[in-house]
């Protein structure tokens, strides 16, 4: 493993992947793979802990486990916990997508980007963001996750970094800055397929999303960077996304470019990458 990323998939299967996280390793459920493992059972039997959901939500060997370990992942340290729901705090299928921020970032040499990151769990691309030079405001509607964010950001150095956190709904909060007219160059959002506000307010993708870009569109500065859209919901494909981001950026004036394309995975070797998820994004030129 190298210092830089201290994560790797290392089989998948049957509807589980087996993962490694620095030192640690861990037999998890996986919908998506419903092929055959690759490595025999010996190495499954390996893994320090393993999580399941046959009858409920069951890890085995959490015990054996550190209450919380810290990793390398695309040159971000992150801190990890085996949460009740099998969640560690670190979304791998994103580290593309960390990369790319940080390149897209530090095209605009001249310009130091305003980024809102919604959605914004444990902090990965608020991170990513923050250490190629840009100010952002990291929204999530969970206090436990912003506030494991926020160790993020010491641990990366960036305690003192201009970093606004936020826990509140998405649409109130956007509503709110669309009325303060605060703008943001980029905007970063991976929006759950269902999920409960600060007050208990409930959250659809399939019927919110479109609410979501469009607010978006309206606290875009005039020279915007980037946007970048993710999602984990079954039947939304890249397609799916790019055209939600092509409808919120129409008529935007701005020359760019639009990508998409399915998150992965992704091991050392001849490992077969999972996909996990989809993105679609826009850049304009710098």
């Amino acid at each position: 493993m190298s210092a830089e990323c201290q994560y790797a998939l290392l089989d998948s299967g049957l509807g589980r992947k087996l993962e490694r996280f620095g030192s640690i390793s861990l037999v998890r459920p996986c919908s998506q793979a419903i092929w055959r493992p690759t490595l025999p059972d010996e190495a499954w039997r390996r893994a320090d802990a393993t999580f399941d959901r046959e009858g409920g939500l069951n890890w085995r060997g959490r015990e054996a486990l550190p209450s919380d370990w810290t990793i390398a992942v695309e040159g971000m340290r992150l801190r990890l916990s085996s949460t009740d729901f099998g969640h560690l705090g670190v979304f791998p299928e994103q580290r593309a997508s960390w990369r790319w921020l940080q390149e897209t970032v530090r095209a605009f040499p001249g310009r130091r980007l305003s980024v809102l990151n919604l959605f914004a769990y444990s902090g990965g691309s608020t991170l990513a963001c923050a250490l190629a030079g840009a100010d952002v405001c990291h929204l999530d509607a969970s206090q436990g996750m912003v506030d494991w964010a926020r160790k993020n950001a010491e641990l990366n150095g960036l305690k003192a970094h201009p970093i606004r956190w936020i826990t509140d709904d998405v649409h109130k909060f956007l509503t709110r800055e669309v009325k303060r007219g605060r703008k943001y160059d980029g905007i970063v959002l991976d929006p759950p397929s269902f999920g409960r506000g600060a007050r208990g307010e409930v959250y659809k993708l399939e019927r919110d999303l479109p609410k979501t870009l469009a607010l978006c569109r309206e606290v875009l500065s005039s020279k915007p960077a980037f946007m970048l859209l993710s999602a984990h919901t079954p039947g939304v494909t890249p397609v799916v996304l790019n055209h939600l981001l092509c409808d919120a950026l129409s008529g935007i004036g701005i020359p760019g470019t639009f990508e998409c394309g399915e998150m992965l995975l992704e091991g050392e070797g001849d490992v077969r990458p999972v996909p996990s998820g989809c993105m679609a994004r826009w850049r304009a030129e710098p």
